[in-house]
């Protein structure tokens, strides 16, 4: 058989199932969660991918007219940055889609596809154009890393955190290997055996994260809902009491509690409530672990299998978010900054400490406290006379 039919069949056979897996991954990640911002963002580049398989075939590219290859090609550029974008879903439950990143997106697909369509010759446009593009992938693989390295530490979802950190490492290795390829080639087009190695590397990517994913329970992966609430809560002042975040271990589980964890969970309690460790500044799940003297995996697993939280980050920030909401809601503080309370619960700056008070509360930090005020009558004029 000669060597070029060969090439082309081993060319034609793994693309077929990198086609197959990348498929099986989006009808996956549609059954369940087809509403979640991660399993969007999957879905996808799972499909961005498919396109990117077929439109870097060495014949599509060497028969197809340029202008006809410009969307394939502009896919598969904008394909970096839906690798950033899942990274980032990936590893903060709170992530949400937002038309800042379809724009992103938007924007590196056009310069892939105006490059791909228009750029001819050796003009200093043509090949800043070209430059540019063959940096994206580079830029949002760091960006990817950046993202993952900056979250890892507050997972709490131990069979998560494993996968979470082969897409990663696999994303990346396949982004910094086709930018290879392509720099290698002087018009940036794949040769017969750089495409079969392109697509070697795609295959052994697409199975080890297809392996792991299809493995992990969606419960374990996804989160469950991204419900926002209806309407904004308004929130007396005379609040009835609430269970606290830390409930006891035996009300969450149907086995047996084991005393240690029973321990573990009461010194929690303790050290939250009544010490407020959560107002400590850089607080990690490593520096609880080393105050409460117990290994960083035991609290870990605590928190997330016994208590129900996924992110070490969510957990204390409930805490800090309870603190803040129980101070605007004090007629005594009522003068004081929000950013002083912020402050004092142990936020770090205004940005993500507003962030998360919308999430939790549906209401800003202003709103909210007004609301509060009006209810109680403070600050509102006298109408009787």
């Amino acid at each position: 058989m000669p060597s070029d039919l060969l090439l082309t069949l081993l060319d034609t056979a793994m693309r077929g199932v990198i086609l197959a897996l990348l498929a099986l991954l989006a009808a996956v990640l549609w059954r369940d969660a087809p509403r979640v911002s991660l399993a969007r963002i999957g879905i996808a580049l799972a499909l961005g991918m498919c396109v990117q398989v077929i439109g870097s075939m060495p014949m599509f590219e060497l028969h197809v007219p340029r202008v006809w290859q410009a969307p394939w090609v502009a896919v598969s550029v904008g394909n970096a940055v839906l690798f950033w974008l899942f990274v980032r879903a990936l590893f903060d439950d709170a992530f949400r889609l937002s038309p800042r990143h379809v724009a992103i997106w938007a924007v590196a697909g056009c310069l892939g596809g105006l490059n791909c369509a228009f750029a001819r010759g050796d003009s200093v446009l043509s090949l800043a154009a070209l430059g540019v593009q063959r940096v994206v992938p580079l830029v949002f693989a760091v960006l990817a890393l950046v993202a993952a390295a900056s979250q890892w530490r507050a997972d709490l979802v131990e069979q998560r955190r494993r996968v979470r950190g082969v897409i990663v490492v696999t994303g990346v290795v396949y982004s910094l290997a086709q930018l290879s390829l392509r720099l290698a080639s002087p018009d940036g087009r794949l040769s017969e055996l750089a495409g079969l190695m392109d697509m070697a590397v795609m295959l052994l990517v697409v199975a080890v994260v297809a392996w792991h994913m299809l493995r992990l329970g969606s419960s374990d992966l996804l989160p469950a809902s991204e419900a926002v609430p209806a309407a904004p809560p308004v929130w007396p002042i005379a609040a009835a009491p609430v269970e606290p975040l830390i409930a006891p271990v035996q009300a969450r589980t149907q086995e047996p509690p084991d005393p240690a964890d029973e321990s573990l969970a009461a010194a929690l309690r303790h050290a939250m409530e009544h010490e407020h460790v959560y107002r400590t500044e850089n607080l990690t799940v490593a520096s609880l672990a080393e105050r409460l003297s117990v290994p960083e995996y035991r609290l870990r697993r605590l928190i997330n299998q016994q208590l129900g939280h996924r992110n070490f980050s969510a957990f204390v920030n409930g805490y800090r978010l309870d603190e803040v909401r129980a101070a605007l809601r004090d007629p005594a503080k009522r003068d004081l900054p929000i950013l002083t309370l912020a402050l004092e619960a142990g936020f770090q700056s205004i940005g993500p400490f507003n962030r998360a008070f919308k999430a939790a509360t549906g209401t800003t930090p202003t709103e909210f406290r007004q609301l509060n005020m009006a209810d109680s009558g403070i600050g509102q004029p006298n109408l009787a006379s």
